[in-house]
């Protein structure tokens, strides 16, 4: 009894230094700025006198747990350039505010950007509405993000923005013309973004550009004399933890979602419908440029509109180790893919893998001249129905003796189901190599050891019927990744499906 009544006296006496203990202080919210663009009466930016215009936002310094908010059903025509940061606890926002059901607008109106965010970090942009197409033609974005000499930007977000009409010329710099452009400019101090979050956004009908990225500290030996010395001074600083996803973007002039000096970046179930639409250059649905380690899968492109590029993915100069996985491409004037180091650069360590790919003309696979090296291409599905393709691969190399090909395409189906012809081999060099693909409907004009020819009998969403000569007809692969386009487990050792599909026959 003695020992039952020290526990009881500990455990009470426990208890009430516990309750007399102060709580722990929550930090302080920050304050909350508001903007009414339609508002006449000068205000202090509270919700019962808020602020009239951007230039009233734009003069106030903001600092952790701030909100800037926007009141919705209302348009404000300029440049939102906030200036301030949060912290990594108590990010910066700018969002919107009332209960109108139309978003809250901020209309550019031919500025160079609707709204610039310049060395900030640990900041949210989140469900504002943003146009910029007066003055058609002059190089402008939607949101543009700016770091010079800063260092390490940490922390910030994109989200549920809607962005249109961004009207543009036909530019492609450090500084426009895109829906969202990020670049990194300065001449002194190294600067990069880290942890960059751009997601659920709606883009559409925007010259030039979609999603682009661009930095002057990106020089490197793989980079060859792609940049210019003195134009770009820095030595590469990737961006470090910046992910892509779930982005919509419709009507683009240009390129879809280019990324530059990035180490380690996703870019994942994002749709991409109508690129390469009203530009003379060359443009690409999604790419990298002077990249490592870029993982891009789980995305559906459609709808380039032409052949000078036009295909859905390309791994460009100095871009090592990008997978492609997983991803749907359909009806691109320009192709599937494009591999292309070109004037001095290399690319290499490239793996293209449980791929769809469905009535992309022109050529599926594209080599631009330049050291291509370690690129694996292997259990993708194509299939053209009412496209046939001029070239399987074009390789744009002058001879087989002034570059350097590592290129091998296995475990690949190839079936044509519309006219007879194309798929040649543009200027194929050395280093192209095939084995166990099915080819059928299509002529075989190089060497493909343990290949199949007959029909695969493709279901109609692309996966393998039961019999079908695919089955269990590749050849193993290591490191192939875990599984394939429909979810499916994939052995590193037993013999797989040739295909993107690697279950068994559907009955």
């Amino acid at each position: 009894m003695t020992q039952r009544r020290t526990y009881t006296a500990l455990a009470a006496l426990t208890l009430s230094l516990l309750a007399a203990a102060p709580a722990e202080a929550a930090p302080p919210p920050g304050h909350r700025h508001h903007v009414d663009c339609s508002a006449t009466t000068p205000g202090d930016g509270s919700a019962r006198r808020p602020w009239t215009s951007l230039a009233e936002a734009n003069a106030h310094a903001y600092g952790p747990g701030d909100r800037l908010l926007l009141k919705r059903g209302t348009t404000c025509v300029g440049t939102l350039q906030p200036q301030g940061s949060g912290s990594a606890a108590r990010p910066f926002t700018i969002a919107d505010y009332g209960t109108a059901p139309t978003r809250a607008v901020i209309d550019g109106n031919g500025a160079h950007d609707a709204i610039l965010l310049a060395n900030s970090q640990y900041l949210r942009l989140t469900a504002l509405e943003i146009t910029n197409a007066a003055a058609p033609g002059s190089e402008r974005n939607g949101v543009r993000l700016r770091l010079a000499d800063f260092g390490a930007a940490k922390g910030i977000t994109l989200d549920h923005l809607s962005i249109h009409d961004v009207r543009g010329g036909d530019f492609k710099t450090l500084t426009g013309s895109s829906a969202i452009h990020i670049a990194v400019e300065g001449t002194t101090v190294p600067s990069w973004y880290d942890g960059l979050n751009i997601h659920h956004n709606d883009i559409r009908d925007v010259d030039r550009e979609g999603i682009y990225f661009k930095s002057r500290f990106s020089k490197r030996d793989l980079v060859g004399n792609q940049q210019d010395p003195i134009a770009y001074p820095g030595a590469r600083t990737p961006s470090l933890d910046v992910r892509i996803h779930h982005n919509t973007l419709t009507s683009l002039a240009g390129d879809g979602i280019k990324i530059d000096t990035t180490s380690g970046a996703r870019i994942d179930h994002n749709r991409l419908d109508g690129f390469q639409l009203r530009s003379k250059a060359a443009n690409a649905g999604i790419w990298t440029f002077n990249t490592d380690d870029t993982v891009v899968e789980y995305n559906e492109v459609s709808g380039g509109g032409g052949t000078k590029d036009g295909m859905s993915f390309d791994a460009d100069g100095a871009s090592k180790g990008t997978v492609f996985q997983y991803n749907h491409s359909h009806d691109n004037q320009g192709g599937f893919l494009l591999i292309c180091p070109y004037s001095g650069a290399r690319t290499l360590d490239t793996v293209v893998r449980y791929n769809l790919s469905v009535d992309d003309g022109a050529r599926l696979i594209q080599n631009c001249w330049g050291p291509i090296l370690n690129t694996r291409i292997y259990n993708n599905t194509f299939v053209n129905r009412t496209t046939v393709p001029a070239h399987l691969v074009q390789d744009d190399a002058g001879s087989p003796a002034t570059t350097q090909h590592e290129l091998s395409i296995r475990n690949n189906i190839f079936v044509n189901e519309g006219e007879s012809g194309g798929y040649a081999f543009k200027n194929p060099t050395a280093g192209l190599s095939f084995s166990h693909n099915l080819f059928h409907g299509i002529a075989m004009t190089r060497p493909n050891p343990g290949g199949v020819e007959a029909d695969p009998l493709l279901r109609p969403d692309l996966r393998l019927s039961a019999g079908s000569p695919a089955l269990s007809a590749g050849t193993p692969v290591a490191d192939n990744g875990g599984r394939d386009r429909f979810g499916n487990a994939v052995s590193a050792t037993s013999v797989p499906n040739i295909g993107a599909y690697e279950g068994p026959g559907v009955n």
